[in-house]
């Protein structure tokens, strides 16, 4: 989850690998072996691993750049074929001539030399275009896969990401960069394949018949080996996937709680889960190469014995004078013309199937994005001081049922409203939905007698203090204003020493100047928790969520924050907090009871 008045890409979920601890030391972080990563398998992705498309139709629906090259791409290989039989027809002339003629002058072949150079100058022009292009046209596509993915990951309901999240930032940060290799090397061999290898084999049986035979009885062994070695190595792109979503998972928990190990002096303990994960990483990344060589290996090689059954032939045929020079030499250029697409399409499937995967978890993600749920444009302002906050009824459907399940609550203006339950009964939620992030399947969430939906105008009368609180890239002073809050405010000193962030100042060596986040001091969960809370109850906005506020704190600490929440609420504030603990219902004016169906 996340600090409040954020809209929902900022999101983040709490880490079920951080262990609480009282103190001022802030949290314990502990490393688990295995660090689970909820993946879409490719059969919830739109289709089956044995129904994967060559070419996925999605493409076409989610990048417009991806239209333009394809056409690009079945003219070049028109261009291509066009190109490599007419240079074939006139290699074959002037090698005929050259070897059966007695004496001819170097003018006589002007004409078969221009157009050869011709044919050889388009096809070199043609594959420097296609290269030059595809590069191009493939670096927009991802580009715009990433945008679209992201933008559907900022509209998703917070409980429909949290479990996502991993995978999410995988496919953005390199899983879709693997699409370049598909785009650019196993979609232009693909229309190759399709529409130069019936063009040759045509050609070849203009000039020679049973060389013809021969290549058509030959060409379906590629693509019968290609899917045998698809069923040997079925599903290894999504393992790879899963297996580097994983990692990636683990290693950044790793980091994350690294400033709270080196401040307990056990920052030299996951020196051994790094190397491990290292291990994995390498053996991972040449497991994948490893199948490519070895696919490619297997088509080269089936593809050398089929020419050299054609060469054979046609050589046999030559020394007992059953067919012409020129016709022989002809099919021998075009033989292997007619393997090569097919066998680049099989080197290149290998090579491209991790992009592939990360492709179809991408498709995943925005076929089943939630636009309705994204941040709304503001429609007015709205007012929530001194009126109800009502639940009437709400609902909200999950994986399981409903949780939180027809649920009805009136939170008042000074007053305490805390939500408890059981877990996985839907407190959480409910605060979701309360914030507009959370669509509730039925009932309403109404501020006063108006529909509270999640715009900038009602994030802006909300502080939201979530389970695992954000620490953005900035100052302290910087996240304070995140609320509302500046940091010279008069009562601020006081509510510090109520969180003990107080304390935290102390050692920080620019107070709330000091830079915080990704290149600045870190801040260990207990910390970020303090800030947090301090922020909160700072704010001066009128209604605030708080979710387990006193989750990782010690018991004196725990005893002035909940004086410093009733001082809020007899000042006019509207405190909602979900809790579990003893103390904090007994601080409630109101308990509310939240049950799931």
């Amino acid at each position: 989850m996340d600090v409040l008045g954020l809209p929902p890409a900022h999101l983040d979920p709490p880490h079920p690998e951080v262990d609480r601890a009282d103190g001022r030391s802030g949290a314990v972080v502990t490393v688990p072996d295995v660090a689970p990563a909820r993946l879409l398998d490719s059969t919830e992705s739109g289709g089956a691993r044995g129904r994967r498309r060559p070419i996925d139709p999605r493409l076409w629906r989610y990048s417009a750049s991806v239209r333009g090259y394809l056409v690009l791409s079945v003219v070049a290989a028109l261009v291509d074929v066009a190109a490599i039989v007419v240079s074939a027809l006139m290699i074959g002339r002037i090698l005929a001539g050259v070897i059966t003629t007695d004496a001819r002058a170097l003018g006589d072949w002007r004409t078969d030399l221009v157009v050869l150079a011709a044919a050889i100058t388009v096809r070199v022009t043609t594959s420097w275009v296609r290269s030059r292009y595809a590069h191009r046209s493939a670096s927009r596509v991802v580009a715009e896969l990433e945008h679209e993915v992201l933008a559907a990951a900022a509209a998703a309901p917070p409980r429909d990401l949290d479990p996502r999240r991993d995978e999410i930032a995988t496919v953005l940060t390199r899983g879709l960069g693997g699409l370049t290799e598909y785009l650019t090397g196993y979609v232009p061999a693909l229309l190759l394949a399709v529409v130069s290898t019936p063009i040759v084999l045509v050609a070849i049986a203009t000039q020679d018949l049973t060389s013809a035979i021969i290549v058509a009885v030959t060409l379906p062994l590629i693509p019968v080996f290609m899917i045998l070695i698809g069923l040997l190595t079925k599903g290894r792109a999504d393992r790879t996937l899963r297996t580097m979503t994983t990692l990636s998972a683990q290693l950044l928990d790793l980091l994350a709680g690294l400033p709270t190990l080196r401040a307990l002096g056990r920052e030299k303990g996951p020196a051994g889960r790094v190397r491990e994960l290292g291990d994995d990483h390498r053996r991972a990344t040449m497991s994948a190469l490893r199948v490519a060589f070895l696919s490619g290996s297997v088509l080269e090689f089936l593809a050398t014995l089929s020419v050299a059954l054609v060469a054979v032939g046609i050589g046999l045929r030559l020394v007992v004078g059953g067919m012409p020079l020129e016709a022989g030499i002809v099919a021998l250029i075009l033989a292997p013309e007619a393997y090569l697409p097919l066998r680049t399409v099989g080197a290149k499937f290998h090579a491209a199937e991790d992009g592939m995967a990360a492709a179809e978890r991408a498709f995943a993600i925005l076929d089943t994005a939630h636009p309705a749920t994204a941040a709304q444009a503001d429609t007015g302002t709205i007012d929530a001081r001194g009126r109800d906050l009502v639940l009437d009824g709400v609902s909200v459907a999950g994986r399981d049922g409903f949780a939180p399940h027809d649920l009805d609550a009136v939170c008042r203006p000074g007053a305490i409203t805390v939500l408890t339950g059981a877990n996985g009964a839907g407190k959480s939620t409910a605060l979701l939905a309360i914030l507009g992030l959370a669509e509730p399947s039925t009932g309403r969430v109404l501020i006063g007698t108006d529909g509270v939906r999640g715009t900038d105008a009602w994030w802006s009368q909300v502080a939201w203090l979530p389970q695992r609180p954000v620490l953005l890239p900035g100052t302290l002073a910087d996240n304070l204003a995140l609320t509302g809050v500046d940091a010279a405010a008069p009562d601020l000193v006081s509510i510090c020493s109520a969180t003990g962030f107080d304390e935290v100042l102390d050692e920080l060596p620019h107070g709330w100047s000091t830079e915080v986040g990704a290149g600045g001091t870190g801040l260990s969960l207990g910390q970020r928790q303090r800030l947090a809370l301090t922020r909160t109850l700072a704010s001066p906005r009128p209604v605030l969520l708080l979710d387990e506020p006193t989750a990782h704190l010690d018991t004196a600490t725990e005893a002035t924050v909940l004086a410093a929440l009733r001082e809020r609420a007899d000042r006019g504030a509207t405190v909602v907090i979900v809790a579990h603990r003893p103390t904090l219902l007994a601080a409630a004016d109101t308990v509310v009871e939240v049950t799931a169906r």
